[in-house]
């Protein structure tokens, strides 16, 4: 009687069947402890707290993605120390990783409400469902943020243009993607 095992590897399905001899596959994908990580990268942004994470990915081959922004920016002094701090507190020994830490790139969306705060007097590029906008953030709270504008309209009477303010209040829930406009 021949009896089935069922080993999970990249969600890949092996079959390994008894008194067939050891299965050697060329690679065995184990998972990191994410929670150690997880627990060493809110220590390392607790030491600063101007500092906040964007994001945190455990991709393939055991390596880490810490994308951390600051509200005054990040330094490459605090890069370094937060790297650090991760990297001398996990086991090579115990498990290899490739650990990668920056800060986020200028052209990549807003993710986080500090994101906004820190941009305030900047001027955005904001999608939503029904409309796009291209304003100065002028408030961001924690539901919404407020763009502003100017914009040239015909005038109510006559011929002509006349430029008017203009003003949007939009909820982060209607936000689909906002950049911040790299202006020269």
């Amino acid at each position: 009687m021949v009896i089935s095992k069922l080993v999970t590897i990249f969600a890949a399905k092996i079959t390994v069947r008894e008194n067939e001899g050891d299965v050697s596959p060329l690679f065995l994908y184990f998972k990191m402890n994410q929670e150690k990580v997880q627990n060493l990268v809110t220590e390392a942004l607790e030491e600063n707290k101007s500092l906040f994470l964007i994001s945190l990915q455990f991709l393939a081959n055991n390596k880490i993605k810490l994308v951390v922004d600051g509200d005054t920016g990040v330094s490459l002094k605090e890069i370094v120390r937060i790297s650090r701090h991760v990297e001398h507190n996990l086991d090579r020994e115990e498990e290899d990783f490739a650990l990668e830490v920056t800060s986020p790139d200028i052209k990549e969306p807003l993710i986080t409400q500090r994101q906004y705060l820190k941009n305030i007097s900047r001027i955005l590029k904001v999608k939503t469902e029904e409309q796009e906008y291209e304003g100065t953030l002028t408030k961001a709270n924690d539901h919404e943020i407020v763009l502003e504008w100017k914009a040239r309209e015909p005038k109510p009477i006559g011929k002509g243009k006349v430029t008017v303010e203009k003003m949007a209040t939009v909820a982060y829930k209607d936000i689909i993607e906002a950049k911040v406009k790299i202006v020269f």
